[in-house]
């Protein structure tokens, strides 16, 4: 991911109590303004002035979010990465993912890591069979990133064959597909596929946290495409995802729908 360093000549608690007293005085000035500075003050069980404050410290922090992440999506485009944007929110680079997801997406330049080889006629179409929701956003970013990317998430194998079995669905252009879920799960769910006529030729790649011979062995007996890994590192999970999405999609040659 794209990154340079920056200093906070501040510390979060100097930042916070300035950053306290502007928006205390700042909210202040509105409620007086709403108010239409009345003659008289409010007496002291009148709540209208501090339901006023309250009203305008509510559109304070509504607007707060969106300049957040305007600003996000500035030092995105200016070479910021999110462990960058997650430090200066005081979260970690996966909040700021959460919080954030496709900034890169909209920079006005892709990533120079791994540009795109190709220019495609159309999306390409990824079922992402995972019933993990972290590693999913993970997974639709670093897609995301590489290019336009029709992208279908499902949590089991028994809502994967629904979707595949569905008249009128999209053929996928590549599945991808964890080991370990509910109802059905992956191992089941890849014996299904590679002996079904008409979704056997569909690329399979399991993208999973299991490293076990047996389950590696499993899946190739079952004629998994790939097996990977998914490694614990956010930066080389990305680039594991993206190593999938170049190969199957710009480099392989796949059978016509």
């Amino acid at each position: 991911m794209p990154g340079k360093n920056f200093v906070v000549r501040t510390t979060p608690q100097e930042t916070a109590a300035v950053a306290d007293a502007a928006v205390d005085e700042l909210a202040r000035r509105i409620a007086l303004q709403l108010l239409e500075d009345p003659p008289h003050p409010p007496s002291a069980d009148d709540p209208t002035r501090a339901l006023t404050l309250l009203h305008v410290l509510t559109h304070l922090q509504r607007a707060t979010e969106r300049l957040q992440r305007d600003a996000a999506l500035d030092a995105a485009r200016a070479g910021a990465g999110y462990p960058q944007i997650g430090e200066a929110c005081d979260m970690t680079r996966q909040g700021a993912r959460r919080r954030w997801p496709g900034l890169f997406q909209h920079s006005n330049e892709a990533p120079t890591e791994h540009p795109m080889m190709t220019t495609p006629a159309r999306p390409f179409d990824v079922l992402l069979v995972e019933d993990d929701v972290a590693d999913a956003m993970l997974i639709e970013e670093a897609l995301s990133a590489r290019g336009a990317r029709n992208l279908i998430q499902v949590t089991d194998g028994v809502a994967a064959l629904e979707h595949l079995r569905t008249p009128g669905s999209v053929r996928p252009d590549l599945i991808v597909l964890d080991l370990n879920m509910p109802r059905m799960n992956g191992r089941d769910l890849l014996r299904v596929l590679k002996t079904d006529e008409d979704l056997q030729t569909i690329p399979v790649v399991v993208l999973t946290t299991s490293s076990a011979p047996d389950d590696v062995a499993g899946a190739y007996n079952s004629h998994a495409n790939a097996y990977v890994t998914k490694p614990v590192n956010l930066a080389e999970f990305e680039q594991a995802v993206q190593s999938i999405d170049t190969f199957y999609l710009e480099t392989a040659r796949l059978p016509r729908p």
